[in-house]
């Protein structure tokens, strides 16, 4: 455990079944029982999976603990979840390469203007996962490489820009085909034990909300009620060209709750009728949040909501060494090298169990 500086930080080495966490290392720390109770609460029907290694670091038990205690004493009624998408839900790696994310894979079928994206990605996805870099410079650059794209995408752009760019519906579809990403283990478990209790997952991104979709119908091949994408959405003609884009443009600065309004129910686009119908209003009143992000400044995707208590999981894909200890000053729980979504499964379950007990 070469990574580990700070004496007060719990390493759990798992073995997941996904049932419990098999071996544990505990940096001068005693009370690592109440999170194996916390954690290990996971309906046995999914342990059909393989068995995944995971490392997960726990910075801070005792807080983490009475976190856990608060949002199950509230009951489930009073939890949403908050996502990030790249590099969260989805897998940082696939088959030994970098997996793409939702804006990488994107291929409109104009040579000129692919190559222009991939020549800004090239440039500034180091820059979005330096550890040496401030968070708020970070969030200029950003904001720069968003604005960047917004250019060549046509953006903020006249319709006349917007058609010279050439994308179409059919693009995005052939382009997720064709892409290499794919989802965590385990993704799929927990949003259908969140969508069997009505408990809210927003998707925050600010890359494009129609490619996200194509994902989650591409790859998961079904719709779930409670799943709302807040990103930027596209608007085709008839003929599947893009011609505008809805609403004010999200970005890195904006990617919370402010932005929700702009959120929209991925069922309406699956064809679900019968979704979930919560409107924005009532998932604020929600004010207790497990939020999952890859980034520091994912933990801004909650900002605009009044919580009273926000669990934080963090997924450390890259990097390691040198970002542990930022990570683990930011978040109260950190998957290590791209582990699966199983730890996060069972800590939602525990969320929802013996609710007043």
């Amino acid at each position: 455990m070469g990574y580990l500086q700070n004496s007060s930080i719990v390493v759990i080495n798992s073995i997941v079944k996904p049932v419990r966490f098999a071996r544990v290392w505990c940096c001068n720390y005693a009370p690592i029982n109440q999170m194996q109770t916390a954690m290990e609460q996971l309906d046995p029907s999914k342990s059909k999976s393989k068995s995944k290694s995971s490392q997960v670091v726990l910075p801070h038990p005792h807080v983490l603990h009475s976190k856990t205690s608060s949002i199950r004493m509230a009951g489930h009624s009073k939890l949403q979840v908050i996502a990030d998408f790249d590099a969260t839900l989805t897998k940082y790696w696939v088959n030994g390469h970098r997996g793409q994310t939702s804006h990488g894979l994107l291929q409109q079928g104009n040579p000129e203007y692919d190559a222009k994206r991939q020549e800004l990605y090239d440039y500034y996805h180091p820059l979005e996962i330096s550890p040496s870099i401030p968070i708020d410079e970070k969030a200029k650059l950003m904001e720069e490489w968003y604005m960047m794209q917004s250019l060549i995408i046509g953006w903020g752009k006249t319709h006349a820009l917007l058609i010279e760019g050439g994308l179409t519906y059919d693009a995005i579809k052939k382009s997720v085909a064709d892409s290499l990403i794919t989802f965590r283990e385990g993704v799929v478990e927990f949003f259908q034990f969140l969508e069997a209790r009505d408990i809210p997952v927003l998707i925050f991104s600010a890359g494009l909300a129609d490619v996200i979709e194509e994902v989650l119908r591409q790859k998961l091949h079904r719709s779930f009620k409670n799943i709302k994408i807040v990103s930027n959405r596209m608007i085709f003609d008839e003929d599947g060209h893009l011609v505008s884009f809805k609403g004010k443009t999200i970005h890195v600065l904006n990617k919370n709750e402010h932005a929700l309004d702009m959120a929209g129910p991925l069922h309406d686009q699956l064809g679900d009728s019968d979704g979930l119908n919560e409107d924005s209003a009532s998932v604020k009143k929600r004010t207790n949040v497990l939020l999952l992000g890859d980034h520091i400044g994912d933990l801004g995707m909650s900002d605009g909501l009044d919580y009273e208590t926000r669990i934080s999981v963090g997924f450390l894909n890259d990097n390691v060494e040198k970002s542990l200890d930022s990570y683990s000053k930011a978040f109260d729980i950190v998957y290590l090298n791209d582990g699966p979504m199983w730890g996060v499964v069972e800590l939602v379950s525990q969320l929802c169990s013996n609710e007043g007990d």
